[in-house]
């Protein structure tokens, strides 16, 4: 081959290396530029919801700290029965996600994978209020308590099921208001949402009935509303049903749980003067003396010195069910006053200026940071936990002391939602929902308005109805996803009105 030959050939092989390298550089700085423009956009979104973004960055650093002060996870006299097969009162649906996270993981991965969705609620309830029309600070606003408040972030530290029972509540109620018409598929998956929730704690059965409402005050025609509604219904029947037919398969038990009979039971003992009432001799049995009555319903409802425990130990479940059912029942016909006195001074200790436990509560101090790891009878022992952990993996208790004495002063010392401003919520979310069955509202208010009658609706039939049997301020951490929106979505509701009667006073001004 000539030398001319040889030029032939190696000229096109170098045309083409250099153009590789050209393609090479050009996609070079296509991924520089495409990076840069990312970037950019993300800087935009932070800079727009800034305020929110702030809000997100604390929550996190709370939840780290708090997952590397207490190791592996807080344990509750409860925990046991959902760790193992032990026998509880409320349903155990809490059982799936945690068995499965430690199929693959530890007590370290469970605690963790809870932080995340204490954030991921906070996200969710953020854009879903932006797309229902609140302004971006007042959104940030509703998503403040979720994130900052110290009982949620002991609840999502502990392994107990109260922060899977939230995220099932926010899924539940943002499917419903993801967009402006609910369709059908979005009612059965909100069914779903709703149903799932009462395996994991009872009282997400109270949610149906705001559910189903909301949906008939939406509208669309009175055949579609009903017809919704009604498939709600059907799916949250759905997983209830199939949980009560596994319970009685392996139990005879078709129900989500015997835990209403025993907490009624707490509500009428604690309030009931045995020297008057009328009751058959089983009965008079479960009737407290007045020392006992002192340690309050849930210390009547669970504690092994209880008179209702003390008959379960001796006589059939079914037939002591029965007689705490009648003895309910006497109760409350002929003494009904008393009990509703102590329900609603229950109800307004969500609106208590400070956290405290009063006489016969529960203690608050279960539900608080402690500086040193806390122990429970007559289950969470120190030698129930070490084996738990033995056994699941995640490290011997251990406690970094520093961080849980910031998080024990930080909680103790207003780290937490204040009630007067759940009282401010719960009275604007009362006015937006009620602004919600005015006939003349614009499409932008209304959809606001709605909203605001969902959220208020789950909030108080949960509220209420978890007062009905026992106070916990455990009970009333729901509120922080479902109240606190509602307020806000109230004072949306309120603000667009206002806005609105000016627009209408200028145009008459001006006509």
């Amino acid at each position: 081959m000539t030398s001319r030959d040889s030029n032939t050939y190696t000229r096109p092989a170098a045309a083409a290396r250099g153009a590789d390298t050209g393609q090479a550089a050009d996609l070079a700085q296509a991924a520089v530029a495409a990076r840069a423009a990312g970037a950019a956009r993300l800087a935009a979104v932070l800079r727009r919801h800034w305020l929110a973004a702030v809000l997100l960055a604390a929550g996190l650093v709370l939840r780290v700290l708090a997952q590397f002060a207490y190791r592996p996870a807080l344990f509750y006299i409860d925990s046991v029965k959902y760790i193992y097969n032990s026998e509880g009162n409320d349903p155990e649906g809490y059982k799936a996600p945690l068995r499965a996270i430690l199929a693959i993981a530890n007590f370290d991965a469970v605690v963790a994978v809870q932080h995340l969705l204490g954030l991921a609620m906070a996200v969710v309830i953020y854009v879903l209020l932006l797309r229902r029309g609140v302004s971006r600070w007042l959104a940030a606003l509703a998503i403040a308590p979720v994130l900052l408040d110290a009982y949620q972030l002991q609840s999502e530290q502990t392994i107990m099921p109260g922060t899977w029972f939230e995220a099932l509540i926010v899924t539940g109620l943002a499917i419903l208001l993801w967009r402006p018409r609910t369709s059908w598929r979005a009612a059965i998956a909100a069914g779903l949402a709703i149903g799932t929730s009462a395996l994991v704690a009872q009282v997400g059965e109270a949610l149906i009935l705001p559910a189903a409402i909301f949906l008939l005050a939406a509208g669309g025609g009175w055949r579609h509303a009903i017809g919704k509604a009604a498939a709600l219904v059907a799916a949250c029947a759905l997983p209830i049903l199939a949980y009560c037919t596994g319970s009685y398969l392996s139990t005879g038990s078709f129900a989500l749980s015997h835990q209403g009979v025993t907490s009624f039971y707490g509500r009428t003992a604690a309030a009931v003067d045995c020297a008057t009432i009328r009751l058959p001799a089983a009965e008079r049995r479960i009737c407290p003396t007045a020392a006992q009555q002192a340690h309050g319903d849930d210390w009547l409802s669970f504690n092994p010195g209880s008179p209702v425990q003390a008959i379960y130990r001796t006589l059939p479940r079914a037939q002591v069910n029965s007689i705490v059912t009648s003895f309910s029942k006497n109760v409350l016909t002929q003494q009904p006053l008393r009990v509703l006195g102590a329900y609603g001074r229950d109800v307004l200790k969500l609106f208590a200026v400070t956290r405290h436990t009063d006489p016969g509560d529960a203690p608050i101090t279960r539900w608080q940071f402690q500086k040193t790891f806390p122990y429970y009878q007559p289950h969470a022992t120190k030698q129930e936990v070490d084996a738990a952990i033995e056994e699941f993996g995640g490290g011997l208790p251990a406690v970094w002391r520093p961080v849980a004495s910031f998080l024990h002063y930080y909680q103790l010392d207003g780290g937490y939602t204040p009630g007067p401003l759940l009282a401010l919520f719960t009275v604007a979310g009362l006015v937006g929902s009620v602004a919600a069955v005015r006939r003349r509202l614009d499409a932008r208010t209304r959809q606001l308005a709605l909203a605001c009658l969902l959220f208020f609706g789950s909030a108080v039939f949960l509220l209420l109805v978890s007062d009905m049997f026992v106070f916990s301020w455990r009970y009333q951490l729901p509120a922080l996803v479902t109240l606190v929106p509602a307020g806000v979505l109230g004072i949306s509701v309120v603000l667009n009105l206002i806005r609105g009667r000016r627009v209408i006073k200028t145009e008459r001004s001006s006509g």
